[in-house]
């Protein structure tokens, strides 16, 4: 079953989350991170497949506050992809605003703290239990580190090609990490070996695994970049690691 919520973030600004549920009492809370493509049908469809999984998943959307609904979000997909070149370079300011956006420091506080009001629903729902783990993609992968890094009911984080934080926030993470990319991704592989230094100074469980064959947004199987065999992995690899790492 499935239905949208609303949700306050601390500044009391209001957001829509989509709530995916399973039959029966939950195995654990996850919160879903969308792309920056903002809360899609792809992602939609991700957190009913968790949900079939046994999980209670909230998937925020934290791009419609920028000023980014859904359909904005799915039209500049389109866009990107389009087969004709005047079509890709009309929404390049479009694109640059959004990314720009999206970034911003004061936006990033906010995202955070929105996410921790996702975190404290699922800590109220029945047979959560505080097992509460986070995933997100690309721009949700890189504020699912965030999360883990600034929310300790969070058990574990599984961040699909997303950006790293610093070292500060690194040293914050107290929680196991498994994290994806694809090789052909070249600027978070070519930062990938400090990553791995400053976690390993940090003490954090710090586990990855790149795919030869992919490059950014492999999961995505309504993109380019999918790979069936690649995110069939990662889908079998994720599992099993919130399994051992927070349903217990």
């Amino acid at each position: 079953m499935s239905q949208t919520i609303t949700l306050t973030a601390p500044d009391q600004s209001p957001f829509e989350a989509y709530v995916a549920e399973p039959e029966g009492d939950p195995v654990g809370g996850l919160v879903l991170i969308h792309e920056i493509w903002g809360l899609v049908d792809h992602i939609r469809d991700v957190a009913d497949r968790y949900a079939a999984e046994g999980w209670l998943v909230v998937a925020p959307d934290i791009l419609s506050h920028e000023g980014v609904p859904p359909e904005v979000g799915a039209e500049l997909f389109a866009a990107r992809g389009h087969p004709d070149e005047k079509v890709r370079v009309a929404a390049q300011p479009r694109l640059r605003a959004l990314f720009s956006a999206a970034y911003a420091p004061d936006y990033a506080e906010w995202a955070v703290s929105a996410l921790g009001a996702a975190v404290s629903w699922l800590e109220d729902e029945p047979g959560v239990r505080g097992r509460i783990a986070v995933t997100g993609f690309c721009f949700g992968g890189t504020y699912a580190f965030l999360l883990a890094a600034g929310d300790d009911r969070v058990r574990a984080a599984v961040p699909f090609y997303g950006a790293a934080p610093d070292a500060a926030d690194i040293a914050r993470i107290h929680v196991p990490v498994l994290a994806f990319y694809g090789e052909e991704d070249s600027a978070l592989v070519d930062a990938l070996p400090g990553v791995r230094d400053a976690m390993r100074q940090a003490g954090v469980d710090f586990e990855t695994v790149v795919y030869s064959d992919a490059g950014h947004a492999f999961f995505n199987d309504n993109g380019p970049r999918y790979r069936a065999g690649d995110a069939a992995d990662t889908w079998r690899r994720t599992l099993e690691f919130l399994r051992t790492r927070v349903e217990r």
